[in-house]
């Protein structure tokens, strides 16, 4: 098959996120099934127009500014170059609206919508922009089958009255020989919680600051590592001095996997207190590296996360809750290590060979269907 692929970014992209690796980490393995996988998406300083990674063409057009715009036009100039078998559209911040460009079949990715969580990010102009472009979804894509990443969004689409039948839920896979526990990495002397992500404001990750100041009063010795860049960074270093936790709180910035999976494996902890997600992931990294996680109980964490078995949900916002999953966790060692064995578990039911493998299975659901 050709299939043409549509996303605001490709994993290369500096802001990349979640959306990016759950695509990419699909298309490359559909790759390697033999099937023609372009990637159209956009451009980022320093970038080439195009190349091939992972078996993937990836052509980079406009940036991420102006994407929305530039989009429509690269999609009918790719359509012009050959014959495609299928569109796939990946909606993780604004909708392209790409049926309006093209009569192909279409399989249509939605990790989560924002909804009216998007004012907690952004100002209210830019914010209304994109609550409002999320509306046509049921009438634009009518028709069209869906591929979500937890039953939370899947809920969220069809009280938006799209039909349950046409949304089907494919859970993210993990990186098996990457994230696993390594029995040359010890877990760290000292008490030790770690936020791995992007630092952005939806992120909350100011309420686990305040959280964990309140949990070092019952143990002082607790430290606490957040690793990730973002523009919402000064502002939560800035909240760590006015807390009094410069000592407590380290700020690594971006790292490589490698270090990425080295923190996870050492620390004891895992925290995300996101005011929503599509899925999780970092929560079941963290659990294939042995770690327990405490996370929101919103939309996509709370799908990604067994209560009482590999981690503890608190309420979002609720930071003296958040305060007291990080006690529990940190002063008990048998409850911990119950914890982690609940989580290496839960972990290995997820496979990126697994995902692709029932996304190419819907794909061809899709082609064999009478055309629209």
């Amino acid at each position: 098959m050709n299939i043409l692929a549509l996303n605001w970014e490709d994993l290369a992209n500096p802001q990349a996120g979640g959306a990016e690796v759950h695509l990419q980490e699909i298309l490359k393995r559909i790759a390697l099934k033999g099937h023609q996988v372009t990637l159209l998406c956009s451009g980022f300083p320093g970038c080439k127009p195009e190349e091939t990674t992972d078996g993937i063409r990836i052509v980079r057009r406009g940036s991420r500014f102006n994407f929305n715009f530039v989009a429509p036009l690269a999609l009918k100039a790719l359509l012009a170059q050959k014959r495609w078998d299928l569109i796939i559209e990946d909606i993780n911040k604004i909708p392209f609206y790409s049926p309006l460009y093209h009569r192909l079949p279409l399989l249509v990715v939605i990790p989560h919508l924002f909804s009216d969580s998007v004012f907690k990010e952004i100002n209210f102009i830019l914010g209304t922009y994109i609550y409002l472009s999320e509306k046509p979804i049921p009438r634009l894509y009518k028709g069209f089958k869906f591929m979500v990443i937890s039953e939370s969004t899947k809920e969220d689409l069809i009280r938006r009255g799209l039909p349950p039948d046409d949304i089907r839920v494919i859970y993210c896979g993990i990186d098996h020989a990457l994230y696993r526990p390594d029995p040359f990495v010890q877990k760290d002397p000292f008490p030790s919680v770690i936020y791995l992500g992007r630092l952005k404001k939806y992120k909350s990750i100011d309420h686990l600051l305040e959280a964990f100041r309140l949990a070092l009063e019952e143990i002082p010795e607790a430290k606490l590592t957040i690793v990730g860049e973002g523009d919402y960074k000064d502002k939560l270093m800035s909240l760590t001095e006015k807390l009094d936790l410069k000592r407590e709180v380290e700020f690594t910035g971006f790292v490589d996997r490698k270090e990425k999976v080295k923190r996870l494996q050492s620390a004891w902890v895992a925290v995300y207190p996101s005011l929503k997600e599509g899925w999780g992931l970092t929560n079941i990294e963290a659990n294939a590296c042995g770690t327990p996680v405490i996370a929101s109980n919103v939309p996509g964490l709370k799908d990604s996360v067994v209560p009482e078995k590999t981690g503890l949900l608190f309420e979002y916002a609720d930071v003296r809750q958040l305060s007291e999953c990080l006690k529990k966790i940190l002063s008990d060692s048998n409850y911990r290590e119950r914890l982690r064995q609940g989580g290496l578990a839960w972990a290995k039911r997820f496979s990126w060979d697994d995902a692709a493998d029932k996304t190419m299975e819907l794909i061809e659901q899709i082609v064999a269907r009478p055309r629209r």
